[in-house]
């Protein structure tokens, strides 16, 4: 297996097939962004995949901002393929966005999880995230 951050070039249209069905298990109602474009664009996040043979079964993305109260990272659309679930890859992950955060500069790391992810819960938890003391408001514009 290898962990790498790719860019849009990094891609092939296997690849991007891969990450759609691999977003879908995260959540099959959550509308999909253009990957290559979004890799492209001003500010683009930071995607990292796992690869297996030429499986991708594992992804992450972490976004990089500065506001006056400092640099911060989000982490988003973090997902393990169900067959690999429960086998340390959702950590390596984690890992490396982490560890790119740091790299940045950035203060903190925040990220958002549902209720119903429990392990993803106890993963976030055991790296050493805590819940903040805050209420996440949402207005969708769309």
């Amino acid at each position: 297996m290898t962990l790498a951050f790719v860019s849009p070039e990094d891609l092939s249209a296997a690849d991007l097939r891969q990450i759609s069905d691999l977003f879908r298990q995260l959540n099959p109602e959550l509308p999909q962004q253009d990957v290559p474009a979004l890799l492209a664009s001003p500010n683009p996040p930071l995607l990292v995949v796992c690869r297996d043979g030429g499986k991708i079964i594992g992804m992450g993305t972490l976004c990089l901002y500065t506001v006056i109260s400092g640099r911060k990272a989000w982490i988003e659309d973090v997902v393990v393929d169900a067959t690999a679930r429960g086998s340390g890859l959702g950590r390596r992950i984690m890992e490396a966005l982490i560890g790119r955060a740091r790299e940045a500069g950035a203060r903190e790391v925040l990220l958002f999880t549902g209720h119903h992810r429990e392990a993803a819960h106890r993963l976030y938890l055991s790296l050493g995230f805590a819940e903040k003391q805050s209420r996440l408001m949402r207005l969708a514009l769309d």
